[in-house]
């Protein structure tokens, strides 16, 4: 990055222009990744007042360089102060196609990145998100074994119709609930506890 030996007056600049710009709105769409995304012309279109409020703008020059592309982006006050970069892509197709596109998608990302303009969403953020982790869950307690006969016994053992209640809830959670010996066995105990 290349600057003015002061940037201070920029700096300034820069902030009061940030707090005026909003964020470049999804208008454009992305058939390959089936996405919508902020175009150039819609990030200068969010900036272009506010740098102008603030004595601010930019200029970028196309650059070439090792079968790569890209812009030199220059932002530029009033006073002469500047903040320089260079951003190369490497081209997709080596042919004058490729270059372009190669250069367009620089603009697009110096342009935003030296202004600080945020984007809703672009085409670059589904290649950049990262994976996510699978998260470990222990498996759920499995219900104690209950035998039959220990219902049939639990029953037997109660001393009053809320036990012989307590009971029974608990055994419904078990496949033996629906045993006609076992519903009968509750049937007959709280007609005993009811005598």
């Amino acid at each position: 990055m290349n600057k003015s030996e002061s940037i201070i007056e920029l700096a300034n600049a820069l902030c009061e222009a940030q707090a005026e710009m909003s964020g470049a709105k999804k208008k454009s769409s992305n058939p390959f990744f089936k996405s919508r995304y902020s175009d150039l012309s819609e990030v200068i279109n969010c900036a272009k007042e506010a740098l102008h409020h603030n004595g601010l703008s930019v200029s970028q020059f196309p650059v070439t360089q090792d079968n790569k592309a890209g812009v030199t982006t220059l932002l530029m006050h009033s006073s002469g102060e500047f903040i320089e970069d260079t951003l190369l892509l490497t081209c997709a197709k080596n042919d004058p196609q490729g270059m372009g596109s190669a250069i367009t998608y620089a603009r697009r990302y110096a342009y935003q990145s030296v202004l600080g303009i945020p984007s809703e969403d672009d085409d670059g953020n589904r290649a950049s998100k990262p994976i996510a982790k699978p998260t470990y869950q222990q498996p759920a307690p499995k219900p104690p074994t209950i035998t039959k006969k220990a219902i049939l016994d639990a029953f037997k053992a109660c001393k009053d119709s809320a036990a012989l209640n307590v009971k029974y809830e608990k055994a419904m959670t078990t496949q033996w609930v629906k045993d006609p010996e076992v519903m009968q066995a509750y049937a007959t105990r709280a007609k005993e506890l009811s005598q």
